[in-house]
């Protein structure tokens, strides 16, 4: 594994420290004050800062130092969580998020950003008062760090260093610390490297170090994954004994570790072995090494130091025992992480799941091909299909659920959006998140960010009234954004439900006369009113902004919902608030469907659409208004459809008693009966994307190719409910015309 390799697992585990950062300051946040959850946000913000260091990201490790000093104080008790320390730590942790997506992707923060958040954390953690806002300046500049002169002894002292840009050079006091650092198990188990640690310590100038072995065990009683040495490092350096504790702290929680002046030391102390501790062969491309009088000597310490070990041991087996005891640890801890988790590319995954999708079809084809020629169907081939399909659908299952994620990142982004935007519009705004562990496909949680994003962005701006206009009707001048999600009928559901005035129905009808969308005269219904707001181009907003005032580009978020097979409700009380309801697939790749017969075409219709499915008998179905229909089911009534009608499939209905009901529920449509000509069966099906292959049908959400080779429609349950409602599809994007 080479260093780009590494450098993107950093990054990549940086996401879910950062996630776990923004969760418990939330926590926090709602008056969480569990330590546990203090921790916990102190070591994310620790890892990051150690992870940083060890690839040099200097703005980075700078940054998130002083957010972890100000941390600490909570965590010891020194600075109390309130409101105005959490409003300053939720920032931070955006401006951290940023600085590691620069350092990841190139680019940088803007100066005034870190610089006013860096006064306000060392203001907290100092317990003085927070400075005031202060107005953005130009950058000033940074000197690049002093080069480092390496004299033949390995050695890489450092005489001076800038204390400021453009002042002279200061001769800096050197100071010797006594470190004593002794690793646990664990730091082997998770990947880390005592001596990549000893090396970076010894780049601060000259260290002198002797290895403690006295835990080593004999060979036949040595546990290969325990740690049984310890260091005992003198250092000479210009750095403070807190930078030095820096190096090491990576680990802290790994690890017995010891930093203090060298006059304060007491006890009995191990002998040091004065080394030119030159560990560059451990550095990506080892600088050469010349003969030189120094570099003997420095061997010959080591030789005296490996001997010292075997005397002390009484065994040279020892000294032996003790590296494979180190290669084991490595081997084991590799071993252990392997079997936990893995990082796989997701362009494999997706390729994965595409040859998947392939051999579901060919399975089917086979499966077709056997029946056709197996009259008895009870030979040997049918039975071994039968498994073959029992299979097929388990790896499929298997498949589709290494695909499956969280709504929990997605969530986490829209919490920063909320406070941003209410920064923005000086609005107090809470958003509380429930159902953030539902899993969903990995490709729909990529797809729905940005119009959730839209979303929560117009239910800031117009959703939610000012603090006055609250207090002056009576509510919490705080506002309450809700984003759920749960699981229902196979589908996933995320609503955005805010607490604000509301959608003000008269002047969305206004507007849409004004924009010529509706007649003057339109008799409207409360949600026909609603759903104007997702026509193009409409908006209630006075005046264009950085924000959309709510309705603009909702066109655009409906159609991206649409886009993935899914639908968008609302749900709007005056002066209560508005409810918007996705209803979305759980995935983008399969789906289980009734394969039915309709004026000769073969559709699909989602399963998890279906209710029930009936004969019709003629005593059961009654005429309502002109061509309208409906029929009874257990002492109530439902509208009966007839999908090739609707599809234009045919000029004139058919009679329902020839044909079979599915007892069909939509999103805001109710139940429906769907009148169709026959059922041939159910079966899994792999979705293939019209749209992207030919183009947008309405009443047809996708295709998909049968086990004998015929491609059939995916029918769009929804569409053709809103159709039998009056909202009719247009007769030059029908089927029949499309076809």
């Amino acid at each position: 594994m080479d260093m780009n390799e590494i450098k993107e697992i950093f990054f990549q585990e940086c996401e879910e420290q950062l996630a776990e950062l923004e969760s418990g300051l939330l926590k926090l946040n709602d008056g969480d004050r569990d330590p546990e959850t203090v921790n916990a946000v102190f070591r994310a913000v620790h890892s990051i800062k150690g992870g940083a260091g060890a690839f040099g990201l200097e703005e980075l490790v700078a940054f998130a130092h002083v957010f972890e000093t100000t941390l600490d104080c909570v965590r010891s008790n020194k600075l109390e969580p309130n409101q105005d320390v959490l409003k300053v730590m939720l920032k931070s942790a955006d401006v951290l998020a940023d600085l590691v997506t620069c350092s990841r992707d190139g680019g940088s923060v803007e100066e005034s950003r870190t610089r006013g958040l860096v006064k306000e954390l060392e203001a907290l953690a100092n317990g003085e008062a927070l400075p005031a806002a202060e107005a953005p300046k130009a950058a000033k500049p940074v000197a690049a760090a002093p080069a480092k002169p390496t004299d033949d002894s390995g050695f890489q002292p450092i005489p001076f260093t800038f204390d400021g840009f453009g002042e002279e050079e200061k001769v800096v006091e050197q100071f010797t610390y006594e470190v004593t650092f002794k690793p646990t198990r664990e730091l082997y188990s998770k990947g880390n490297e005592a001596a990549l640690l000893l090396r970076d310590l010894s780049r601060f100038g000259e260290m002198g170090i002797a290895c403690d072995m006295d835990q080593l065990p004999a060979l036949e009683n040595m546990d290969p994954e325990a740690s049984y040495f310890g260091w005992k490092i003198s250092i000479t350096t210009p750095k403070s004994e807190e930078e030095v504790r820096a190096v090491l702290e990576f680990a802290e929680w790994d690890c017995e570790l010891e930093v203090k002046p060298a006059e304060a030391s007491e006890g009995e102390e191990l002998p040091m072995i004065p080394v030119p501790f030159d560990l560059s062969s451990l550095d990506d491309e080892p600088a050469p090494q010349p003969e030189t009088a120094a570099t003997e000597e420095a061997s010959a310490n080591v030789v005296k130091a490996v001997n010292a070990a075997v005397e002390k041991k009484e065994s040279a087996a020892a000294a032996a025992a003790a590296a494979a005891a180190a290669t084991q640890n490595n081997a084991a801890a590799a071993a252990s992480s392997a079997g936990q988790t893995i990082r796989v590319d997701l362009d494999r995954v997706d390729r994965l799941i595409n040859l998947v999708g392939e051999l579901v079809i060919n399975q089917a084809m086979l499966s077709q091909s056997v029946i056709e020629n197996d009259n008895n169907g009870v030979s040997s081939i049918n039975m071994g299909l039968e498994e073959l399909q029992q299979l097929t659908r388990e790896i499929q299952d298997s498949v589709m659920a290494i695909r499956a994620q969280p709504v929990k990142p997605v969530f986490q982004r829209m919490s920063r959006i909320v406070r941003e935007v209410a920064d923005m519009v000086g609005k107090q705004i809470r958003l509380v998140t429930e159902g953030e562990n539902t899993e969903v496909d990995k490709t729909v949680i990529d797809k729905i960010a940005e119009p959730l994003t839209h979303m929560i962005r117009n239910a800031v701006d117009h959703g939610i009234e000012s603090p006055e206009k609250r207090e002056a009707a009576g509510k919490d001048p705080e506002g309450t954004i809700k984003l759920s999600a749960k699981h229902r009928s196979g589908r996933i559901l995320i609503e955005l439900q805010d607490d604000g005035g509301g959608i003000n129905r008269e002047r969305v009808k206004q507007k849409a006369i004004d924009n010529d969308l509706i007649s003057p005269d339109a008799n409207l219904s409360d949600e026909e009113i609603d759903n104007l707001i997702f026509a193009p181009g409409f908006s209630t907003a006075d005046k264009i902004s950085d924000i959309s005032g709510r309705g603009v580009g909702m066109d655009v978020v409906k159609r991206s919902i649409q886009a993935l097979g899914g639908r968008i409700s609302i749900s709007s009380r005056p002066g209560l608030g508005s409810t918007f309801t996705m209803s979305l697939p759980l995935t983008l790749a399969v789906l289980d469907g009734m394969v039915v017969t309709v004026a000769g075409q073969t559709l699909v219709v989602p399963l998890t659409a279906i209710v029930e499915t009936l004969q019709p008998e003629a005593s059961a179905i009654h005429s309502f208004g002109a061509n309208q229909r409906l029929i009874s089911i257990r002492n109530s009534f439902c509208p009966l459809v007839d999908v090739g009608r609707i599809l234009n499939f045919r000029a004139n209905q058919a009679n329902p008693v020839d044909g079979v009901a599915l007892l069909v529920e939509s999103e805001g449509g109710g139940q429906r009966a769907l009148m169709v000509d026959a059922i041939q069966g159910q079966r899994q099906v792999v979705i293939k994307s019209l749209e992207a292959n030919y183009t947008h049908v309405p009443g047809i959400a996708a295709a998909t190719i049968l086990g004998d080779g015929r491609v059939a429609l995916i029918l769009d349950v929804d569409a053709v409910v809103g159709a039998s409602r009056g909202q009719s599809l247009k007769p030059e994007m029908s089927l029949a015309a499309a076809g």
